[in-house]
């Protein structure tokens, strides 16, 4: 049976290691070492001994950028609930690799730093797509774009920590009704909802079922119609 490609074989040998003897003590010749390769080979597939533990930001960022590039102005803020979206199935399919990514960044004040400007890389890509659709140049449009990307990336996150931590059974679930929280605190304008007359329309109709009951569901019924 063939070897795996160098690149899997350096992942896997870095966080063995990693977890043998800490991130400090691992050299980038040990993990060449124990994969089998060359220092060559590693520099081949990583720029350095962080980006073994980082491989695919700068992929997911054009991922995202692919999705919301094919949105119109009428669809941007589902492309951007798609795009979180892909973000976390990228997480998921990583599987064990990204639960040990997570021990290793909580640990080492070096990688969480790391993680912490990748965030902010995410987030960036996220501000200025929302506020090229908003299309407001003024100050208070500005804040509600870094408010709004700020809120879709802490909806992100607090799904796949807790899918990392084990607490959820079904993040791609979790992450969908996160985002549709968020984009209730950020209705789009009126201007911007395809001119439809957005005002409160009441419809009568007989039930037997009494109006106490009746007023959550009819409550839920409207608040789903605004967000979308």
């Amino acid at each position: 049976m063939s070897k795996p490609p160098a690149r899997i074989r350096l992942g896997e040998a870095a966080f063995a290691l990693f977890d043998e003897r800490g991130y400090e003590q691992t050299t980038i010749d040990d993990i060449a070492e124990r994969a089998g390769v060359g220092r060559t080979t590693f520099f081949r597939n990583y720029r350095s001994k962080e980006e073994v533990i980082f491989p695919d930001h700068d992929r997911l960022l054009e991922l995202i950028r692919d999705r919301l590039a094919t949105s119109s102005h009428s669809t941007a803020l589902i492309a951007v609930s798609d795009a979180v979206r892909l973000v976390l199935l990228h997480y998921i399919d990583e599987g064990d690799i990204a639960r040990r990514r997570y021990a290793l960044t909580s640990k080492v004040p070096a990688l969480r730093d790391r993680e912490i400007a990748s965030v902010a890389r995410y987030q960036r890509l996220f501000r200025e797509f929302i506020a090229d659709w908003m299309g407001d140049p003024t100050e208070a449009a500005s804040l509600r774009a870094e408010l709004m990307a700020a809120s879709v990336a802490a909806a992100h996150n607090h799904v796949l920590r807790r899918w990392l931590r084990g607490e959820s059974a079904d993040p791609v679930k979790e992450v969908d009704e996160a985002m549709r929280e968020v984009l209730r605190l950020f209705p789009p304008p009126a201007e911007q909802r395809d001119g439809r007359d957005h005002g409160t329309t009441v419809v009568a109709f007989k039930s037997s079922i009494d109006l106490d009951t009746l007023l959550p569901s009819l409550r839920r019924l409207v608040e789903d119609g605004s967000a979308h």
